[in-house]
């Protein structure tokens, strides 16, 4: 098995493609072992000293080390945990996930789908590609509310490609939408 490494805008998280499908179409965002309790790959990556967030995308695996370690020392440690866990055939996730909490007004439902279109479309592919995902999780007022995962979760440019990338396409879009923010999950 060969698993390619490359790096993301944040330099504390690296992307690690295995190959192979890892979630699909859905996402899994870890900020600590104790959330990583339905995933054994998750959990295998957070018993190595030093990973501090696991993302699963759909055909990557994206790590955020801790200031105290090296890539040079924590990479080969990575790479073997996710070749182990994938040779030994374990699942990557155990059960049913319930991320769906959406703060909307069922009168824009249109203005919502037409969103949610252009995220799926426009920017989840290309915030994918740099090791992160974007999660819909609200629209009132004309405020879009996005939550950033993996790589884009903490990482010092998020803010301005929320401001200044998906805020001005929305906007020019969907002329109801008037400003996005970024919340925690």
């Amino acid at each position: 098995m060969f698993i390619e490494t490359e790096g993301t805008p944040n330099p504390a998280t690296l992307k690690f493609l295995p190959g192979r499908d890892v979630m699909g179409a859905a996402t899994a965002d870890f900020a600590s072992a104790e959330a990583a309790g339905r995933s054994p790959l998750a959990g295998a990556l957070f018993g190595l000293p030093g990973v501090v967030r696991v993302f699963l995308g759909a055909d990557f695996v994206a790590v955020t080390k801790g200031q105290d370690v090296t890539w040079q020392a924590l990479k080969p440690q990575v790479l073997g945990a996710i070749m182990e866990h994938f040779i030994a055939g374990r699942p990557v996730i155990e059960g049913e996930g319930t991320d769906t909490d959406e703060d909307v007004d069922p009168a824009d439902a249109e203005i919502v789908a037409q969103i949610k279109e252009l995220l799926d479309t426009r920017v989840r592919p290309a915030v994918a590609g740099d090791g992160g995902d974007i999660v819909f999780r609200g629209y009132r007022d004309g405020v879009v509310r996005l939550h950033m995962q993996g790589a884009c979760s903490g990482c010092p440019s998020s803010s301005a490609t929320l401001k200044h990338g998906i805020e001005n396409m929305l906007r020019h879009y969907v002329p109801e939408v008037v400003a996005v923010e970024q919340v925690a999950f």
